[in-house]
Order: C-alpha cells, then sequence, then structure tokens
C-alpha cells in the first residue's frame, strides 16, 4: 500500500513539472516565475574609455503625442544591458496595449493618468455598469442581465513622482486624464532572463501601428526599420481571426488596422474614458488604498494555471511607488537637498524586474559625494536643471567630467565612483539601478569608507599626520549621502563652536 502510494505521488509529480516549467522563465532552478534573473555574458561590452551624455536619437510621433528613443546600440546602454526611451501623452491621450520583451520601470516626470496592466488568470475584479440619466427609465424595467456591464482587471491612477513597475510580455496601456500632457522617462533591462529573443528592444502591439520615426541618422533608421510595422492581430488570416473572436469579418478587418490607420500608438479618445474614471477621484482613491490593505491578507481565487505558478498574491501586487514626496525620503539636508530609494522592500513587485531606483534633488552648490554602487549600474536621467559629475572609473582614468543638462542620460557603470554637484537652483535625477536591491557605498561622511577605517591606516596608507587624518575621517562626520556646501557647512561650524 506505502509503495503504491509513493508511486502515485510521483506520477503526479511528472506530470505537473512540464506545465510549471514553461512558466519558470527566470532563474533556472529558483522556481519564481517571471523573476528577471540578469545575464552575465556580457562584461566584455563594459570597457568604456569615455562617457558621455546621452539624448534621444529617434523621434517617433503619434496622434496624441511622441516617443522619443536614445539610442540603444550606444556603448553605455550596451554596457548596462538596457535601454531607455521617454514618452510624451498629451491629454486624453491613449497609450493603445502593447506588450514589451523586457521588463522595465517608468518614472512619471509630469501628469497623471490611468493605468492598466494585465495578467493572465486574475480575476477581473473592476466592474462598470454604463448608464446615463436619459436611460435611466429604460434601465430600471431592463432586467440586470440585459444591461451593457464591463468587467476588466484592476485599474489604478498615477501621478508626477510615481514609479511604475512592468514586467515582460504583460499587456499594460495607458491614458492621460489630467490637462497637462504626461511626461515619462523609461528603462527597460534586456539582459534580463525574462527577455530569450536578443538584446533589442522589441515592443509588441495589439493595436494600432506604428508611425515612421523621424531620424537624424540614416544609418540608425536601417537598423531600427525592423521593429516598425503592424499589430500583431494584423499577421492573421481574416477568416480565421473572425472565427476565434466570433465576430464577422468586417470588424476583424478594422482590428487588423492594415491601411486606414495613421495614427500611431498613442490615439486621441475625443470623449475620454468616462466610464474608467470614478466621479470622485478622492474617495476612488480612499477606497483603493483600504482595498490594497485588505488584498495584503486575502487570497485572490485563479482561474488560470499561469495564476498558480505565480501565486495568487500576485495578482495583487501593488506596482507602484511615489518617490518625490518629501516624507518619504532616507536621506535629508534641509541645507543640502534629499535621496529617496527605491527597493525590493518598498515595492516587493521589484524581485520579478531586477531593477530599482534611486530619485535625488540638491540645492545649488550641495554635493552627493564619492561614492559607487557596488552591485549595478546606473542609469541617470536629469529631470530639472543642472549639474557638474565627474566619474572616475578603473585606474583612476577620469572618465566623464562635465555638466548634465535636463533631458540628458548618463550611464554610471558599476563599481566607478561618481560625485555630484548642483549648478542650477535645484538639481533633480531619477537613477534607474540594474538590481533591485541596489548598494552604494560612500567614501566620506557618516557610515562611510573613511569613517570605517582606523586613524592609523589613514595616515600610513596616504602618508599624512595623525591631524590631518582625523580632518580627512570627520570634516564631513555629521553629514550623510548628500552635504551642504561648504561654506555654508563651514559657517554653522564656526557657530557652533562660538556657542561651545
Amino acid at each position: 500500500m506505502a509503495n503504491s502510494t509513493a508511486l502515485l505521488l510521483l506520477s503526479l509529480a511528472l506530470c505537473f513539472l512540464p506545465s510549471l516549467a514553461q512558466f519558470s522563465f527566470g532563474q533556472q532552478g529558483s522556481g519564481q516565475p517571471l523573476l528577471s534573473q540578469r545575464r552575465l555574458g556580457y562584461r566584455s561590452q563594459c570597457q568604456l574609455e569615455r562617457l558621455a551624455a546621452l539624448e534621444p536619437t529617434r523621434r517617433v510621433p503619434s496622434e496624441a503625442g511622441f516617443t522619443e528613443y536614445f539610442d540603444q546600440f550606444h556603448e553605455q546602454l550596451q554596457c548596462a544591458g538596457v535601454v531607455a526611451y521617454r514618452r510624451t501623452i498629451q491629454p486624453r491621450g491613449l497609450v493603445l496595449p502593447y506588450y514589451s520583451n523586457a521588463p522595465k520601470l517608468v518614472y512619471i516626470i509630469q501628469g497623471r493618468g490611468i493605468s492598466g496592466t494585465v495578467i493572465p488568470g486574475c480575476p477581473e475584479s473592476f466592474q462598470s455598469l454604463r448608464q446615463s440619466f436619459e436611460q435611466q427609465w429604460e434601465e430600471e424595467v431592463e432586467s440586470q442581465s440585459q444591461r451593457f456591464r464591463d468587467e476588466h482587471q484592476k485599474v489604478q491612477f498615477f501621478r508626477e513622482g510615481d514609479v511604475l513597475a512592468y514586467t515582460a510580455g504583460l499587456a499594460n496601456w495607458v491614458y492621460n486624464n489630467g490637462e497637462v500632457p504626461i511626461i515619462a522617462i523609461a528603462v527597460a533591462d534586456t539582459s534580463s532572463n525574462a527577455n530569450q529573443l536578443d538584446r533589442q528592444h522589441r515592443q509588441f502591439l495589439l493595436a494600432g501601428r506604428e508611425r515612421r520615426s523621424q531620424e537624424q541618422s540614416a544609418q540608425a533608421e536601417e537598423r531600427i526599420q525592423q521593429q516598425k510595422g503592424n499589430n500583431l492581430l494584423s499577421g492573421f488570416e481574416l477568416e480565421l481571426l473572425a472565427e476565434a473572436l466570433g465576430v464577422d469579418k468586417e470588424v476583424v478587418r478594422k482590428i487588423q488596422n492594415l491601411n486606414d490607420d495613421n495614427r500611431g500608438d498613442i490615439v486621441r479618445v475625443e470623449k475620454g474614458l468616462q466610464t474608467l474614471e470614478p466621479q470622485r477621484r478622492a474617495e476612488q482613491e480612499a477606497r483603493e488604498q483600504e482595498r490594497e490593505e485588505r488584498e495584503e491578507t486575502r487570497e485572490i481565487p485563479c482561474a488560470h494555471r499561469l495564476c498558480y505558478a505565480l501565486g495568487a498574491t500576485y495578482c495583487t501586487l501593488k506596482n507602484r511607488q511615489n518617490i518625490a514626496n518629501p516624507s518619504l525620503a532616507d536621506y535629508y539636508n534641509p541645507r543640502a537637498g534629499r535621496l529617496t530609494s527605491l527597493n525590493i522592500q518598498k515595492l516587493p513587485i521589484l524581485r520579478f524586474i531586477q531593477l530599482s531606483a534611486e530619485r535625488g534633488v540638491l540645492r545649488r552648490n550641495a554635493i552627493q559625494p564619492p561614492h559607487w554602487n557596488i552591485n549595478a549600474h546606473s542609469i541617470m536621467y536629469v529631470v530639472r536643471g543642472s549639474g557638474r559629475l565627474q566619474v572616475v572609473g578603473h585606474r583612476g582614468r577620469t572618465v566623464f567630467d562635465g555638466e548634465l543638462r535636463q533631458g540628458q542620460l548618463l550611464v554610471v557603470p558599476q563599481q566607478h565612483v561618481v560625485v555630484k554637484k548642483a549648478q542650477s537652483e535645484q538639481f533633480e535625477w531619477i537613477s534607474f539601478k540594474t538590481n533591485e536591491n541596489a548598494l552604494a557605498s560612500h567614501i566620506v561622511g557618516k557610515a562611510s569608507l573613511l569613517r570605517g577605517i582606523p586613524v592609523e591606516v589613514l595616515m600610513n596608507s596616504y602618508r599624512i599626520s595623525r591631524e590631518e587624518a582625523r580632518r580627512v575621517k570627520f570634516n564631513r562626520g555629521n553629514e550623510i549621502a548628500i552635504f551642504s556646501p561648504r561654506q555654508e557647512n563651514e559657517e554653522l561650524r564656526n557657530v557652533l563652536e562660538s556657542v561651545a
């Protein structure tokens, strides 16, 4: 009897292995579906002699916005294994549903809107009933089954300062329900194991068609020509798709969008998406927060084996976090600025993305002291203002020494030391890091390299006196991560000494 039971359990296990294996396209043997482990086969591409401030080189216009791409073939982005692009969405603009071959983080520079991600197997937890004042009397006599009812998966509001996380292969869409254009910067990790195609970033349109890009370089146009085209449904035979969708051929012709639609992948919704926008935004946000708190401990029923593979809680994972709110800062200095990090502890879905983020704000002449990223590359984008940066690589070689302005991007490779100083009244940036728990080591200040080394070691390392070693170690000892301008710091020290 015991042997029969063991054989039965073994047979069941072998039956389920293929089903689960096809969805575990993360780290082999990790058992974590959608886990985006980074491949290690591209280290040789990081032999960079010089770094340069990057700007977008390709612009793809649409009816209600445009997308600007940084050159994904540039050696800096190839080193980091990522691509970057900036998207502008006009009011009432809708980014048509699509998915891509790489996980990504998106930072909202300006504006607000609605976003939706469709996860296979998760329930359609949002329900709406379309009605108008004129229709109410008719609906009173109609049965419940006769009313037009829409059901869809969760949608969420986002605003300026939010970071949105998207996994590879899951369809998403975005709508601007605000009064100003949405401006967002996105970084996608093409070196993730979730991307098993190649290092080229690919967006798979589920509707619409991409317009021709406005190129600065004919060579770059030729390299990306293969990316543009129609939506995925346009490739199927008309009759077969009509049968699959259960609609007539005329509807399928419209869906396939072969010839007569040149709106691009960001289209204008003339009357707005009223059915997706609650009547009272504040009430909806409060209800959403309460629901998220409840869902942390509530199980969602699974309707798809992918849902079982992911775990029911994946359907309720939050994929948005604001990092512009000063009250959320990890480091704050009223005379210098603030730093806010976003990692797996604050946003658990980053476990599947394998990326993290950091937002910095420096006042004029304030400094972020020399530091290096221990386990990640850093892709830094300037949101506002300007600052001076120096980056030093292996053997003390200066690979960047210059100004970084609003709209420019710079890749700081792993273990390269960087120092930043604000030149404008306020210098703001967002850094995307290629590890969900990126760690940095600071050279000076509290909890820094110099503070952790004995004075005797500093004396012998730099051939300086004991007093000089103490000054090197402790002169910035009351500040951490961000430093106030030296003049203000000296004035404050003099005041404290006079009081003492």
